[in-house]
């Protein structure tokens, strides 16, 4: 029998905070500077995304307030907590749709990991979190996947 070793789930939250801390930035920069013939399309979409991000960031927040974490709170520690990358600048349409999906895709994958922390914690709440946004995000990278042609 193997012995995995699984993350504390406060680490697992603070680093989804973290990462849509920076999702939250990265979206309005792609809101912002969407150019081309899809501007209103997709202009619209990372609006969408990023009032969806910042309620996440509240909700994950407060989850790790109250299982007793510590959530990142400043730029420079979502920075250095987050497993994603802030824009670059000067992404074409395609290229922004393309990173959200990269970067949804990390996400999701972490989420599950942290499912699998939340069940070895017997903290069912933080992993019925976990599986709802895990579920969304899913649902976006199939149609901004489908938006690319893919």
């Amino acid at each position: 029998m193997s012995m995995t070793m699984t993350r504390p789930v406060t680490e697992v939250l603070n680093k989804q905070v973290a990462n849509w801390s920076v999702m939250y930035i990265k979206l309005h920069h792609f809101h912002w500077y969407v150019q081309g013939p899809n501007f209103f399309t997709l202009h619209a979409k990372f609006e969408e995304l990023y009032n969806e991000a910042a309620q996440y960031v509240d909700d994950l927040a407060e989850r790790l307030l109250a299982v007793g974490g510590k959530p990142v709170s400043t730029m420079k520690s979502c920075m250095e907590n987050a497993s994603i990358k802030e824009a670059a600048g000067g992404e074409s349409a395609d290229q922004m749709v393309q990173a959200v999906v990269s970067d949804f895709t990390t996400m999701v994958s972490e989420l599950k990991e942290g499912i699998t922390a939340a069940e070895a914690a017997d903290d069912e709440a933080t992993g019925d979190m976990f599986l709802g946004m895990t579920e969304t995000l899913e649902k976006h990278v199939w149609m901004l996947k489908s938006f690319l042609g893919k």
